[in-house]
């Protein structure tokens, strides 16, 4: 398990980069590229709202980053 921990702590990066490109080739095998770029886009959003949720911003507050009000 110390090896498995050593290897995680020194190639996290590639470790990381090399699940990414294996889920992404999965899904676009399985969706087509259009359907996948929009699932991966919505993963996107989604993990982007939360990280703002989990810092104790709203909902309101949020969106008026993303999506500006008219002036």
């Amino acid at each position: 398990m110390d090896v498995l921990w050593d290897l995680w702590q020194q190639h996290r990066g590639k470790i990381l980069g090399a699940i990414l490109g294996f889920l992404a080739g999965v899904l676009i095998l399985v969706f087509g590229f259009i359907k996948a770029i929009f699932l991966i886009s919505c993963v996107f959003i989604g993990y982007y709202i939360g990280k703002h949720l989990d810092k104790g911003e709203s909902l309101r507050d949020i969106l008026d980053k993303i999506l500006p009000p008219g002036k």
